[in-house]
């Protein structure tokens, strides 16, 4: 059932009153059964996955949460009589008892999920390695249908179970009310991924209905499906067209649709969370921001920082501090020093870690090699980010540059958000060399005649088309940058005359019937992050 689908407007419209018209103590049971009710139309099969995670997480949980209260109560009958030594060691081997529940129950879980999307990937390399060194081994190729948001909600319930682990809260005792938390039907489709502290409280209380928010919520709605349907869904005919003929397109097209795709990705991923904000904020529940303007940003951590927020706060939090915190890259940490000086040696444990976190958030988006290099293309951009921090400020001092003034960040903006657009050719390429080709093209036959001499028009809109798609560009883009200076628009729209109000409340839903991207060949559920 896809967000920008009537079929959805409908479940929302049905689930909303349903869940306001069921009485204060039942409604976070409603709004399980919608959930249910929701994931069903995705597909019978896919609720075992779903299930199996709820129920091995659950039960994960708790034996944790009950190993911790056991522990606290022995420990506190016992402490007069430990010395220090002593102490330590009933600490770590409470660690090892609670790691011999964590890992298998995270193997579990992040299991099923490397099964589902890897297992493909990693045989028909596995046998192409086998046939360049004529080794006469063949290992079974499958390809499995992916559950729907298997990627969301595995990390969000992993997440939970680590929390959990790390005594941050409760473990939740109620198996149903656990179940509404990882299946919430807005948010488990693409994000974003929610924190059990942040979230489950909102989800079990009894939400009353509330005009305001149900408005800001509807408003929120057609913003992103304005974003979708009439932004992104345009884009993304040029960008098919030139990623699906590499050799036909070079040169400065590759730049264009290089372009145009951030404006889809963009426009499709966030018009997706921003539909998912908005239905759950007529239910009464605040999602979790997912993005913060990233084409505004200033460098790439910046962009990473604004870019699918929840995804990257997971893996800072759940990989990265574990990782650089821990005794080994301790020690990483002071073999560098030894070996090549205490600025790298001090950096080694934050570098190592960064690096492994793109490759696995490029590993996150797919089971091909180009998001794997994608994910070494970010990992290397911000490791040199971080080595060549200081020296650049000292060469910005050393030349007086001055660094408070706009010009200064424009640069940085267009800077970055050319690393940017590079990143994207490696994704959106039909694989590595393909992009590599793409981008020698690029360089090699730039041509910007194109631009003015009707070149564009070989990309399959029309001219009425190409000016839709630069119009509704320049709105999306004058409403980031009056966000960007802290103009709130639903609530500066609020304090306006009815009538033009609902001026716009009508422009915006005519344009969506006007200009929204339709047709026998369209399928409304393709979301991107969808997919992943």
């Amino acid at each position: 059932m896809a967000f920008t689908s009537v079929q959805f407007v409908v479940f929302l419209v049905l689930a909303a009153t349903l869940y306001f018209l069921t009485p204060k103590r039942y409604r976070w049971v409603t709004l399980l059964i919608v959930n249910y009710v929701f994931y069903f139309f995705a597909g019978a099969g896919y609720f075992l996955y779903l299930l199996a995670t709820t129920i091995t997480i659950f039960l994960g949980g708790l034996k944790l949460g009950n190993m911790s209260a056991k522990n606290k109560a022995d420990f506190a009958a016992i402490k007069g009589t430990l010395d220090k030594e002593q102490k330590k060691a009933w600490k770590a081997n409470f660690i090892k008892r609670k790691r011999a529940v964590l890992i298998p129950t995270m193997l579990f879980n992040l299991g099923i999920l490397a099964v589902l999307k890897y297992s493909g990937f990693v045989g028909g390399n596995l046998n192409a390695l086998f046939g360049r060194f004529s080794i006469n081994l063949e290992m079974p190729v499958y390809s499995f249908l992916l559950p729907l948001g298997i990627s969301f909600y595995t990390f969000q319930s992993v997440g939970y179970l680590i929390d959990v682990y790390r005594e941050k809260y409760e473990p939740e005792r109620n198996l149903a009310q656990f179940a509404l938390f990882i299946s919430f039907f807005p948010q488990i489709v693409q994000g974003p991924i929610g924190r059990y502290n942040d979230l489950a409280e909102q989800l079990y209380r009894p939400n009353s209905f509330s005009y305001e928010r149900v408005k800001f919520g509807v408003q929120l709605m057609l913003w992103g499906a304005f974003k979708k349907l009439v932004i992104a869904d345009r884009a993304k005919v040029i960008v098919d067209t030139v990623f699906g003929y590499p050799e036909t397109f070079g040169g400065t097209y590759v730049a264009v649709a290089a372009l145009v795709y951030c404006i889809q990705l963009y426009g499709d991923f966030s018009g997706g969370i921003d539909i998912a904000t908005g239905a759950a904020q007529v239910l009464g529940i605040q999602l979790e921001k997912n993005f913060e303007r990233p084409y505004l940003a200033t460098s790439i951590p910046d962009f990473w920082r604004r870019w699918h927020i929840t995804l990257g706060a997971w893996f800072r939090d759940y990989v990265f501090y574990p990782l650089s915190l821990s005794k080994f890259f301790t020690k990483v940490g002071k073999k560098g020093r030894q070996l090549f000086g205490n600025y790298i040696g001090k950096l080694l444990p934050v570098l190592i870690p960064q690096f492994i976190i793109f490759f696995l958030i490029g590993i996150w988006h797919g089971a091909e090699w180009k998001y794997i290099a994608f994910g070494f293309y970010n990992g290397t951009l911000i490791v040199l980010g971080i080595l060549f921090d200081q020296p650049l400020k000292k060469l910005i001092q050393k030349f007086e540059i001055r660094t408070e003034c706009f010009s200064w960040h424009l640069f940085r903006v267009l800077k970055t958000l050319v690393l940017v657009a590079l990143g994207k050719i490696i994704t959106r390429a039909p694989g590595v060399g393909a992009s590599v080709y793409m981008m020698h093209s690029m360089l090699r036959n730039w041509n910007s005649d194109i631009l003015i001499n009707g070149g564009l028009l070989k990309l399959g809109l029309d001219i009425q088309d190409l000016w839709l798609l630069f119009l509704s560009s320049l709105v999306f883009l004058t409403v980031s940058l009056l966000q960007e200076s802290g103009v709130q628009i639903r609530q500066a729209l609020s304090k306006q005359n009815i009538l033009f109000r609902w001026f716009i409340y009508l422009a915006a839903i005519f344009s969506l019937i006007m200009f929204g991207v339709y047709g026998l060949n369209y399928n409304a559920s393709d979301f991107i992050y969808r997919g992943f």
